[in-house]
């Protein structure tokens, strides 16, 4: 078969590889239909998680048919059109009966590099070097799914392919950041990050009760994409200073909440970014905690950040002081889509939720390359790229 793979750091190429066959009795095969690029991919190409192989395969984010199931799957069946988390769970250890699949103790079969960075292992992850598992990914023809019965939800009749891919990882992910605000309705939101995640995210406050959202953001398609799609209020950060346009807008208390999407590579102007940034390139530091800071620097005091971007390892100049100090809640992690999949199918059941909008660059498998180019670059205003491996 197929697949867009690891060629090393920033090299990606379209390789012939073996299919995959099954290896537990709970896994299942999916033939892919749609296999989205997602913005922590980029930390993966770049190397700033050096846990990569050449030949690993890509992507974490997609939907497809059930080909094949292993003896011991019950509810998914051969024919079920799926949507698979990226995240994988067992389902039955301590973590996933408390719903904290993120946290499975059991599906990281290579646990040791992440013991020794933070302590203790999380969940693997489709696709997600050999740090979250070596489990090869979805930028194929086919992708083995361990604990099918667990990560795999059928699709509703009627939701396009281009539609239910987002509910693989982006929107579960947008979701969880808005839960993490403890919203109970009348709140300032403000969202860093108008990315496929971001955009999510403030669709999800707006569901859980936010009076307003502010989405950050640099790219004027991508402002506006925000305004005319879900009514939100922007701040082009490239162009005004974050807090004090969230300190005028907010009557000088700061927003309720504060969600960050964009993590490790985030980007800003000025000094403060020059300075990240050539800490990130010489690895003295692993990422770029822009968004972090102004998020922390920006919420009001007893307030909450949500951190869903994610990061991999050692920041500088965090702002602790002004966490504690004014006492907020710090809330983040890697999504628990087991969670939170089911309910976020339903919502795009009835349209309460559409994020086929994030779908603007549509390919092949072969066009991949050239996908994550114009994806990384923000070109063509590009929200995501969604890859196609049955179409030629």
């Amino acid at each position: 078969m197929r697949a867009l793979c690891w060629e090393g750091v920033g090299r990606l190429a379209v390789r012939d590889v073996p299919e995959p066959t099954i290896r537990s009795a709970g896994d299942i095969i999916v033939k892919v239909r749609a296999s989205s690029v997602c913005g922590s991919d980029l930390h993966l190409i770049n190397g700033y998680l050096p846990a990569m192989r050449e030949g690993d395969i890509l992507g974490h984010e997609f939907m497809g048919e059930v080909v094949e199931t292993g003896p011991d799957v019950q509810r998914i069946k051969v024919g079920d059109r799926v949507v698979v988390g990226s995240v994988v769970a067992c389902g039955g250890c301590w973590y996933c009966r408390t719903e904290q699949y993120s946290l499975c103790d059991n599906s990281n079969p290579q646990p040791v590099f992440t013991e020794k960075l933070w302590g203790h292992s999380p969940a693997g992850i489709l696709g997600y070097s050999h740090a979250a598992g070596g489990y090869s990914g979805s930028h194929a023809e086919y992708i083995r799914v361990p604990f099918g019965d667990v990560g795999a939800f059928t699709v509703p009749d009627g939701v396009p392919d281009d539609s239910v891919v987002f509910a693989s990882d982006a929107m579960p992910t947008g979701w969880m950041a808005a839960d993490f605000c403890g919203l109970k309705g009348g709140e300032v939101v403000a969202v860093w990050g108008a990315g496929g995640v971001g955009l999510m995210a403030a669709r999800s406050a707006q569901i859980l009760g936010a009076e307003r959202v502010i989405v950050i953001d640099r790219l004027p398609e991508r402002l506006a994409t925000a305004t005319q799609r879900l009514g939100v209020e922007t701040i082009n950060y490239a162009e005004t200073d974050v807090l004090e346009a969230l300190r005028e807008m907010t009557a000088g208390r700061g927003p309720d909440a504060c969600i960050e999407a964009v993590g490790m590579e985030s980007h800003d102007v000025g000094p403060t970014y020059a300075y990240d940034k050539a800490k990130q390139t010489a690895r003295l530091q692993s990422d770029r905690p822009t968004s972090v800071r102004q998020a922390i620097m920006a919420c009001r005091k007893g307030g909450t950040v949500s951190i869903v971007g994610v990061y991999g390892g050692l920041v500088d100049k965090f702002p602790l002081g002004a966490a504690m100090n004014k006492a907020l809640v710090l809330r983040m992690g890697q999504m628990h889509a087991q969670r939170y999949i089911p309910m976020l199918l339903d919502r795009l059941a009835i349209g309460e939720i559409d994020p086929g909008f994030l779908a603007t660059h549509p390919m092949s498998l072969e066009d991949g390359a050239r996908g994550y180019e114009v994806f990384q670059k923000k070109e063509e205003g590009c929200l995501r790229t969604v890859l196609h491996p049955q179409v030629a």
